[in-house]
């Protein structure tokens, strides 16, 4: 019989979202919650039907509760991950960390060094790389058919006006001082994950306060970033957390010396289900380019898979971290390739600062091979199949 694992979930507003998979996995059980709000904390006590001595207002109590848990989902804001992961790590608690690693360089150093004295594994949840559409650019790259990949975009505009400041009382959120840039993973993810590579210099500038100057650095009106990898392909991203851009969007496009493929700019939705549109050329398959479209949902998971959110997204993350669970091995996405999702975004809004200045992005402080040297599983990894491109 597979082991049964006991979860707990801190930060319960996102941590609720990948709480609502562990829910419904019957090989899970959420055994205890944490979050630092009270009617928070009592709301999802409800949901989950916990006694109350398994629910904690208390980070240190619920890592330091018994019996053990086995693991523990960090869904609070980013500036407590590094504190929270490291000490879970050190209690040889397993750890799936939303993104992205850290606000800081130094944070994201402390994981990487907790994850390398820890038996426990640590997993970013970098859920955009589980897009239906990525496990078909993924055969596209492993079959060399768009050729060697020498330049990618990775744009994400999203305005979250009521996320950065209370609108009525002008009280500052967290995201506030998180200047857009930062938030980095969902963009470089796919890219780097499909392409093995790892940033190596950065650069960005935005710094203008158009829009809603009151939210501070993380109302820039819009940043632009530059990266340039150990392969030399060249990664142009541009983020906005202010500018008005409804319905929001992932943007990204692959470029080889043999094709491209690219999402459009627009979500709509198909007869069925969401839909993702593209245009895909390859220079040994067809005389000019193509209009694509890939479904945003897994059809090969269960019915419960779209609770996470983010169509079947979260749902295929977290199949992954149980997957390292049972194996006991290290996932792909573990602690050298979240420094690699997140100190790019770190360096390049420092960069920003300094109106473009071109820096260095250090490597992860670790001995032995990187996730791209080690990795073996695949963007189809936990599926059935892969859905195939739609034409």
């Amino acid at each position: 019989m597979d082991k049964q694992w006991r979860f707990g979930l801190v930060g319960c507003s996102r941590g609720s979202s990948y709480g609502h998979l562990v829910y419904h996995h019957p090989q899970c059980e959420i055994a205890a919650i944490c979050d630092s709000n009270p009617e928070t904390l009592a709301r999802h006590q409800r949901e989950v039907e916990l006694p109350d001595e398994r629910c904690f207002l208390s980070y240190d109590g619920m890592i330091g509760s018994e019996p053990k848990l086995d693991a523990v989902i960090v869904g609070t804001p980013i500036p407590a991950h590094a504190e929270q992961v490291v000490m879970a790590l050190d209690a040889g608690i397993n750890v799936m960390s939303e993104v992205t690693a850290s606000n800081t360089v130094d944070g994201c150093r402390r994981i990487v060094e907790a994850a390398k004295r820890s038996k426990a594994i640590y997993m970013i949840a970098e859920n955009e790389i589980f897009r239906p559409c990525f496990a078909e650019w993924e055969k596209l790259v492993r079959t060399g058919k768009l050729g060697d990949i020498f330049y990618a975009e990775a744009d994400y505009l999203h305005p979250i006006h009521d996320l950065l400041i209370n609108r009525r009382t002008g009280e500052k959120h967290w995201r506030a001082s998180r200047p857009p840039i930062q938030y980095c993973s969902h963009s470089l993810g796919p890219i780097l994950y499909l392409t093995g590579d790892r940033i190596v210099r950065a650069m960005a500038v935005g710094q203008g306060h158009r829009i809603i100057p009151e939210a501070g650095v993380g109302g820039i009106d819009v940043q632009l970033a530059v990266f340039v990898t150990e392969r030399d392909m060249i990664i142009k991203m541009t983020r906005t957390q202010a500018a008005p851009r409804h319905v929001p969007i992932h943007y990204h496009h692959l470029q080889g010396t043999k094709g491209f493929v690219e999402t459009d700019r627009r979500g709509r939705w198909g007869v069925e289900q969401i839909v993702q549109g593209g245009i895909l050329y390859l220079e040994d398959e067809m005389e000019h380019a193509e209009v694509v479209e890939w479904p945003e949902l897994d059809t090969s998971a269960p019915d419960w898979a779209t609770l996470g959110g983010h169509g079947t997204s979260d749902y295929n993350t977290f199949m992954q971290f149980l997957n390292a669970l049972d194996s006991g091995r290290k996932p792909i996405m573990d602690e050298t390739f979240a420094w690699d999702l997140t100190v790019p975004g770190l360096v390049a809004s420092h960069s920003a600062e300094k109106e473009g200045e071109w820096m260095d992005v250090p490597p992860p402080p670790v001995d032995g091979p990187r996730w791209a040297q080690t990795r073996e599983l695949t963007l189809s990894a936990g599926r059935a199949s892969p859905p195939e491109r739609l034409r």
